[in-house]
């Protein structure tokens, strides 16, 4: 099962138990503060995964480490090909 199924499965599992819950069949009538809580879960539930998706990319942004050696090699390839290019007669 690939991630994104497991995802499904998973929203859809939680979905129907919030269904549940909040249509409240005949014999199951959670009290008045649980119904007010259960309510708005959902929404609750979308907000923290947007706060917890934004913490998770503004650490992984402060923690990005720069890659000098690699920047270095990327610019005397550049060099060896704007050199290679010239030779055949492309100046740039």
């Amino acid at each position: 099962m690939t991630k994104l199924g497991q995802w499904l499965c998973g929203l859809a599992l939680l979905g129907s138990a919030w269904a549940a819950l909040a249509l409240a069949p005949p014999g199951l009538q959670p009290p008045a503060p649980l119904r007010q809580a259960l309510l708005p879960l959902p929404i609750y539930l979308l907000v923290a995964f947007g706060c917890y998706s934004l913490a998770t990319v503004g650490y992984r942004l402060a923690t990005f480490n720069d890659c000098e050696e690699a920047a270095a090699e990327l610019q005397e390839h550049i060099r060896a090909a704007r050199a290679d290019l010239r030779r055949r007669g492309l100046h740039l």
